[in-house]
């Protein structure tokens, strides 16, 4: 088994952000399983079926591939051999991986690649239940979160760059749907490990993020 490194944390903690940046500086592969599900996403959206479409769902997962390669070091995801990664940022993607995370089968069907590539190699990943389910005994676990209004106002400067008419009210509302979902859901809800380090950054920047967690790995690395 490899070194695993798993953090969890709400919608808008910046997780894949610091997830990539902390990969990059240990030669970790990173593995967004946010990514993962979003690509089902786009696969449920493209045939038409709504969040609530259990049957659906389940039954649209029949025979669908999802994949992950490496370009220039990049993560690349891939839907049914098709490069997915850049549709998986908008809004509607985001929300339809939230409400169909929740299903079973869609977790199942993901679950088994991502443990393979924790057995295979040293990994950062990160979700909602890494620490507490996919990755049990990962060597290191963060709980990455900060509050409702630095996360809503780190997206609506992310989106404000995009986009003019960017909302801040309806992101700060969606963030806190999505953390209601997240943390409620009967499979795998989005809670802190028992031995995970709680970290909240709301009065953190990046660099700053990056460092305390290099130093949690160098402390485990040491002590191991």
């Amino acid at each position: 088994m490899g070194f695993n490194i798993a953090i969890d944390g709400p919608a808008g903690a910046g997780k894949s952000t610091i997830a990539k940046a902390v990969a990059a500086k240990l030669g970790f592969i990173y593995v967004d399983t946010g990514a993962m599900y979003r690509a089902l996403a786009v696969h449920f959206i493209r045939n038409g079926i709504t969040a609530g479409e259990a049957d659906k769902i389940a039954e649209a997962l029949s025979g669908v591939s999802v994949s992950i390669v490496y370009e220039d070091g990049q993560q690349q995801v891939l839907l049914d051999g098709e490069n997915v990664t850049g549709l998986l940022r908008t809004e509607d993607v985001g929300n339809m991986a939230s409400a169909t995370s929740i299903y079973g089968p869609v977790r199942e069907k993901l679950l088994d690649l991502q443990r393979e590539l924790a057995a295979s190699a040293d990994v950062i990943m990160d979700g909602r239940d890494i620490g507490t389910h996919v990755l049990p005994d990962a060597q290191l676990k963060i709980y990455l979160t900060a509050t409702v209004k630095a996360r809503a106002l780190r997206r609506f400067k992310e989106l404000s760059e995009k986009d003019s008419a960017a909302d801040y009210e309806a992101i700060e509302k969606d963030i806190i749907n999505r953390d209601h979902q997240d943390m409620n859901r009967a499979i795998a809800p989005l809670r802190q490990a028992e031995d995970a380090v709680y970290l909240d950054t709301s009065e953190m920047d990046i660099d700053q993020v990056i460092a305390e967690i290099l130093r949690l790995y160098e402390s485990r690395r040491a002590g191991a």
